[in-house]
């Protein structure tokens, strides 16, 4: 039955905008939650000072956590399918709060990288189940809008959030900037538990029907092209702060403003992808994939001669960046069915990609240098945009 009293308007006005804020808030929340993860590529060089250790050992933090990621991801998202998510939301943020004091009072490596187990496990889980509460807080026929401003907290962090950490911790220490995570993740977990209306999730199918949808050829084609372009994209921008430092001269202080400049740029990729996935997915993805490998190559030759070198990272970031949304939705348009799951799946094979790209960008500068790792790295994202159009060929015929 149909409400029209004056009152009964009042009352949904007061649900929609609790809902509206809710929906911010997840944004924010995811805001913080990706900011954890990529924050410790900005902080390498400080961090590896600090604790003593090298450069390619401190990026393996960010192989670590990419690598849980990837093994935690659907399990755990279908082992907390049927929690209720306000509920699940709070202690996720509250686990994460937790993980960054532990880190911000680690006294050496190992402590560090033992304390980023437990947001690197749950991370997968508020996004196997983000998207669906996003989409039940909506007012009707205003789901997509909801869920792509939660993922707006990503874009936002994989932006902004990785450079204001660098900035941060060149303020007080990459201490310092755990410790403002830690308080930011507490801070979103009273908000969350204050605004957001209890939700149940609906019925579940079971994980192992879910995977067998998604056993073809063409899907996992998709699958292995984004672990394929996050390792190329994750071999170079893993050390993009401490290729600033090295070979851009860069001082220590000013990285975090470069980074920042690079997010910046990055904005304009993101606009971009959105104009060109829904009529020109695959020519989108060749496009910036040669982009981002003449960039990135450009800035490893040219890192002594600052406006090339500015220039390559320009054209760098705006390809770094469109790239995200472009293998997101390239992956949950080859499903079928089962979109949640493969939309974790991808985040489990971009991960996948990460932790590849940080160990053998690593081993490269070990071995070579830093300039022949981005090298590499700019090869094979090439190699990415060549094969896009073959893997389109796979899809089933309708």
């Amino acid at each position: 039955m149909t409400c029209y009293t004056p009152q009964c308007e009042t009352s949904l006005a007061k649900a929609d905008s609790k809902n509206n804020v809710s929906i911010a808030l997840l944004s924010l929340a995811a805001f913080v939650i990706v900011t954890t993860e990529f924050i410790i590529i900005g902080l390498i060089p400080t961090l590896a000072r600090d604790l003593n250790i090298s450069i390619s050992m401190a990026g393996q933090l960010v192989t670590a956590f990419a690598v849980i990621v990837v093994f935690a991801g659907p399990p755990l998202t279908a082992l907390f399918s049927r929690t209720e998510r306000r509920r699940l939301f709070t202690w996720i943020l509250v686990a994460f709060a937790l993980s960054n004091i532990a880190v911000a009072l680690a006294p050496n490596y190992w402590t560090v990288l033992i304390a980023r187990i437990l947001p690197a496990a749950l991370l997968p889980v508020f996004w196997g189940v983000g998207s669906d509460a996003a989409s039940k807080l909506a007012s009707q026929g205003n789901s997509g809008k909801a869920i792509s401003q939660v993922y707006f907290g990503v874009t936002a962090a994989l932006l902004f959030g990785l450079p204001l950490g660098t900035v941060l911790g060149d303020a007080v220490g990459w201490r310092g900037a755990f410790w403002a995570l830690a308080a930011l993740s507490l801070a979103m977990a009273v908000l969350l538990r204050s605004v957001m209306p209890e939700l149940r999730p609906d019925h579940q199918t079971d994980l192992k029907s879910q995977v067998a949808t998604l056993l073809n050829r063409f899907f996992l084609a998709n699958l292995a092209l984004s672990f394929a372009i996050f390792t190329a994209i994750f071999g170079a921008y893993t050390y993009l702060a401490d290729m600033l430092e090295r070979s851009g001269g860069v001082e220590p202080a000013h990285v975090g403003w470069w980074l920042m400049g690079f997010g910046t740029v990055g904005l304009l990729g993101n606009y971009l992808a959105g104009r060109l996935v829904d009529n020109y997915a695959v020519k989108a993805n060749i496009l910036f994939c040669l982009m981002l490998g003449l960039g990135a190559a450009s800035a490893a030759v040219f890192a002594k001669q600052p406006l090339i070198f500015a220039g390559s990272l320009v054209l760098w970031g705006v390809a770094h960046t469109a790239l995200f949304p472009l293998g997101q939705i390239r992956v949950i348009n080859a499903a079928k069915s089962a979109k949640a799951l493969a939309g974790t799946l991808n985040i489990s094979a971009c991960n996948s990609g990460i932790a590849a790209g940080a160990l053998l960008g690593g081993w490269a500068i070990n071995i070579s240098g830093i300039t022949i790792a981005v090298l590499g790295a700019s090869v094979l994202i090439v190699l990415c945009g060549v094969a896009s159009p073959l893997v389109e060929r796979m899809r089933p015929a309708t």
